[in-house]
């Protein structure tokens, strides 16, 4: 089966990360709790940011959130091995700039994604992720992101959504532990 996989708050725990920097780097002291009530992908409000401050902040701080100590998901590394090693194809389909697919392919590998290059696409908006996933012809894809899996709907590929406060109004199969993917091979 071919299985396909956003990389950002799908397989790694991004958002939180980007959060934990804020706090750093704006020397407060917002807890995670606040983190977990948003219920927007962006996480500048409880920072006090606007949305124009908020890109600029992502924007400076994009290496360091994106290539030092972002964690991933419990089960993830675990999992994605154990459906290679079944004989399963994983691809990584991200939207992050073209210009860091070589660091993000090598960052991923040294954390323990099994990372085959002509399985990785990166570089192309939310949107445009469709083309991609329908010429794979995956029979699995997950994301976290509502206006990407609204996009996928007609599509044959069975969608997942990984589950965050921001997309619990989807009405797709949920992982909540990456473990809970053993269920499907």
């Amino acid at each position: 089966m071919k299985f396909g996989f956003d990389i950002d708050d799908t397989l790694i725990n991004l958002r939180q990360h980007a959060f934990e920097l804020y706090n750093k780097k704006l020397k407060k002291n917002i807890t995670l709790e606040s983190f977990h009530a948003l219920k927007t992908v962006e996480i500048h409000e409880p920072f006090g940011l606007n949305a124009i401050e908020g890109k600029q902040l992502w924007d400076s701080l994009r290496e360091e959130i994106y290539f030092t100590t972002c964690p991933p998901f419990p089960s993830a590394i675990e999992t994605l091995n154990e459906l290679v090693s079944h004989g399963h194809e994983v691809y990584y389909i991200t939207a992050r700039k073209k210009q860091f697919a070589e660091k993000t392919k090598d960052w991923m590998r040294e954390v323990g994604f099994p990372i085959l290059d002509s399985h990785f696409y990166c570089g192309m908006e939310d949107h445009e992720k469709i083309a991609i996933i329908q010429a794979l012809k995956l029979d699995y894809y997950f994301d976290d992101k509502p206006a990407v899996l609204e996009t996928l709907q007609e599509q044959s590929t069975k969608l997942y959504v990984k589950d965050h406060p921001y997309n619990q109004h989807l009405e797709f199969n949920r992982i909540n532990d990456w473990a809970q993917l053993r269920e499907l091979y």
